[in-house]
Parts: C-alpha cells; sequence; structure tokens
C-alpha cells in the first residue's frame, strides 16, 4: 500500500519526532511506527496519534518493564506531548510496545471476530515506519505481505465461516424467546464475521470491522454494491418482531455471495 501520512496538526507532527527521539536513544528498538488513522491520512485535529515501537521478542521480554516505566515518565513530561493534549478532544499519544509475533487465539463463538488479522495489518500493511534500523521489520514484511500463508488462511475461513453462520443461525430462536436484544448482538457480531471473511476470502487485511467500512469496501476491495448493502443491514425498524430474524437472513445470503473459497 502508498503510505498516505498526513499528520492533521504541526502539534501530531512535533509530538511523532520527539517520540521518535526519545526511543531511538534506546538500542533495543528496531522501529518506529505510525499506525491508523494518521497512516493513512484520515486524521483530524481531534484524534490521537497512534504509534507502534517495535521490538524484536527476546529483547522485549527482558526489557518490556524498564521500557515502560521510562515511556510513562515520557509521556507525562514531554512539552510536545503535552502541547498535542490542547488540540483536540481526543488528541493524546496511545503507544503500544510490539514484538512482531501474530498468533491466532481461541475464539468464543459467540463473541465476534477476533483481532489476528486487523493486528497484522495495521502493523505491516497499513503501518509507516517513520525510523527503523536493522532488517527486523522487513522480515516481518516478507513473512506476512502480501498475505498470509494458504494453509492457514483456508483455516482461518473456515473458522471465521463457522462463527460467523452459528451466531445468525442463533438470531431466529433468540427472537422467539423474546430475546430480543441477545438477537441483536449475534447480528452485530455476525456482521463483523462477515466482514473479517470478506477480506480473508480475498486475501486483503483489513482496517477495523466497526469503522471506516466505506473506505475498506469502496476503496479496498472495490465492492461498491456491496456497501450499499451493508448500510441498511442494521437498521432495525420493528425491534420487537421479525426484523432482526430477517436481517439475518439477508446477511446469510449475502455470506454465500460474496465469501469466495
Amino acid at each position: 500500500m502508498v503510505s498516505r501520512l498526513v499528520y492533521p496538526t504541526p502539534e501530531h507532527e512535533a509530538a511523532a519526532h520527539a517520540i521518535v527521539d526519545f526511543w531511538t536513544s534506546t538500542r533495543q528498538v528496531e522501529a518506529v511506527l505510525v499506525v491508523n488513522s494518521c497512516a493513512r491520512g484520515k486524521a483530524t485535529k481531534d484524534s490521537c496519534l497512534d504509534i507502534n515501537i517495535l521490538v524484536q521478542p527476546e529483547i522485549l521480554r527482558v526489557y518490556f518493564s524498564e521500557m515502560e516505566k521510562s515511556w510513562e515518565l515520557f509521556n507525562q513530561t514531554n512539552p510536545f506531548i503535552q502541547k498535542l493534549k490542547t488540540v483536540g478532544k481526543y488528541s493524546v499519544v496511545h503507544l503500544d510496545v510490539v514484538d512482531g509475533i501474530f498468533e491466532p487465539t481461541e475464539q468464543d463463538e459467540a463473541a465476534g471476530p477476533d483481532g489476528f488479522e486487523l493486528g497484522v495489518g495495521n502493523l505491516l500493511a497499513y503501518g509507516v515506519p517513520i525510523w527503523q534500523k536493522g532488517d527486523y521489520l522487513a522480515q516481518l514484511q516478507q513473512t506476512w505481505l502480501p498475505y498470509y500463508n494458504e494453509s492457514l488462511r483456508t483455516q482461518r475461513l473456515a473458522a471465521v465461516r463457522f462463527f460467523c453462520l452459528n451466531n445468525l443461525g442463533h438470531i431466529p430462536l433468540m427472537v422467539n424467546r423474546g430475546l430480543y436484544f441477545q438477537a441483536f448482538d449475534r447480528l452485530y457480531n455476525a456482521h463483523q464475521e462477515f466482514l473479517q471473511a470478506l477480506f480473508i476470502s480475498r486475501r486483503t487485511y483489513p482496517i477495523a470491522y466497526n469503522k471506516w467500512i466505506h473506505e475498506q469496501i469502496v476503496d479496498i476491495l472495490n465492492l461498491p454494491g456491496l456497501y450499499d448493502q451493508l448500510i441498511h443491514l442494521l437498521e432495525i425498524h420493528d425491534f420487537t418482531g421479525q426484523d432482526i430474524s430477517k436481517k439475518g437472513q439477508q446477511l446469510e445470503r449475502l455470506f454465500e455471495e460474496y465469501i469466495l473459497r
């Protein structure tokens, strides 16, 4: 993906530079990356500045506590970071120290999608390095881009298919018992699992399952016709009637139409 890094304000940019200066004074760090909205040129003055600090796993295990404490002190005292907080309503620094290890976790069948593809994509496909040394970041990119291996993809798609259809299958049962809020919760989780399966089936990393939907469906996947259908799936006019069940049926039809094997 072509970088579209644009800082929404001079204060966001100044804070990013201060963070680079702070972290590059330690030899443990492999790369500093801007992620999320700023990395894609979508941030506003109210947006937080999302930063990932990449450290090799064996180094992070030894130094994590020390790095966390030193960052907390810097975050609370650096004038550029303090200035950023005055710019917008939520314009703070969100910083995570990551080791570049991505592993699927066990999923609750009723809890919605996990964050596996999101983690890989937002760091490696959409994140923008503003400082790096060595080749650890390049090794990760070579391993995970443009997408992960076919064996894992097949397993992941089958699992997400099960979770999505399992949630959809429970909706009419919940509605018939008068459990309308639980039925809607199942529909919402299935809606996000549909997006997860959609991206897996097209070997493309997602950004999020609950925001930036137009950007992802129309701009990244080039499926404007699908977007026009998705925006109405969560419109429930008769909450205590059969509307939730009907929306579940619509989503199941979209699953069969759009999810590639």
